[in-house]
């Protein structure tokens, strides 16, 4: 398997990139990771491990898009960006599996024209794991598009169970659909349209919608929502999450500094549960190939574990599934439109 990597994407990119890359070397086996970037820049932060040509490749790429600049904009004016180049090799059948921390915009946008999507597929979504006290929940979709239709969001239900079963699983998985009651009357008509198709649809467990104050209760396995409020309560999660760990350490501090070491173990095993750089990248899934998008802050070790998660994905035949399912499932011209 050949592995991809935008090596200029994100915050902290070259340096934690190529870091990641490294760290990551000795675990994959014969799979063959590659590196797309400044060739110059990664050659020189590569001397840190005097084998890495066993292991990988660099292909240079002189461009880099911002993650503030436009998404199809910057495409079009820069074709040898290395967002653009990771996606066309896919497209060119030179990778198994692209990975970014990059713009997400701008990885959607590549990895659609090139890649292209999974035949009966109408829009790609990203997907996100949400740990809890019960037991993960996946919500999708967290950013590929903002403006979706009923359908789409039917779709991103299949897409959510279908990963949850192949990469967690769980072979029944539910579904609730993210409004702002539970009622299946409240939401706007996105919501109320899209809770008639998932209701109608026989392959779903469906269990009706869902409030964003039960996400961390688990109310069911899949949530499906469109991305920008999928977006809106990732991040919102990991800044009350990040908020809270600082609250309890500060009060633990001010009151009872002696508990602060006794306490530690159990902080740094509950927040590696709610820590981005567990799960390394969220799938973007629909699309004819496997991507991996990362947060823009990934590190070293957000890094490793993207390129790690993104080998089991490749690994689980869910395209061909999603492909299947959604061949049982008619779609009209109307709901496609």
């Amino acid at each position: 398997m050949k592995l991809v990597l935008d090596a200029m994407g994100g915050d902290h990119a070259p340096d934690q990139i190529v870091k990641g890359a490294l760290e990551v070397l000795d675990d994959l086996g014969e799979d063959r990771l590659v590196l797309v970037g400044d060739e110059s820049r990664l050659q020189e932060l590569l001397k840190a491990r005097p084998d890495w040509q066993d292991y990988l490749s660099v292909v240079h790429a002189p461009e880099v898009i911002g993650m503030d600049e436009s998404p199809v904009d910057a495409l079009r004016r820069k074709r040898k960006s290395s967002i653009a180049m990771m996606a066309k090799m896919a497209s060119d059948g030179e990778a198994d599996v692209v990975i970014s921390a990059g713009n997400t915009g701008a990885c959607v946008a590549s990895c659609q024209l090139r890649m292209r999507l999974l035949p009966g597929v109408l829009r790609p979504g990203i997907l996100v794991i949400f740990p809890t006290m019960n037991g993960p929940v996946a919500i999708c979709d967290v950013g590929a598009n903002v403006t979706p239709k009923p359908v789409h969001l039917h779709q991103y239900a299949a897409m959510g169970c279908l990963y949850m079963q192949a990469v967690v699983g769980i072979q029944s998985p539910t579904v609730g659909l993210m409004s702002i009651g539970e009622e299946d009357t409240k939401g706007n008509d996105l919501i109320k349209k899209a809770n008639q198709m998932l209701r109608e649809d026989a392959h779903l467990e469906f269990i009706g919608n869902v409030e964003a104050r039960e996400v961390l209760n688990k109310p069911c396995d899949v949530i499906v929502c469109d991305g920008f409020v999928g977006n809106v309560v990732l991040k919102m999660a990991e800044g009350i999450a990040e908020g809270l760990f600082r609250a309890v350490n500060h009060e633990l501090t001010r009151l009872k500094p002696e508990l602060v070491q006794e306490f530690k173990p159990i902080m740094q095993s509950v927040y590696a549960q709610h820590d981005h750089t567990e799960y390394g990248g969220a799938p973007l899934l629909g699309v004819d190939g496997f991507c991996i998008i990362c947060h823009g802050a990934s590190d070293a070790r957000a890094i490793r574990n993207a390129i790690l998660r993104a080998r089991e994905l490749a690994q689980t035949g869910i395209n061909q599934k999603l492909v299947d399912w959604l061949q049982e499932i008619p779609v009209s011209e109307l709901e496609a439109s």
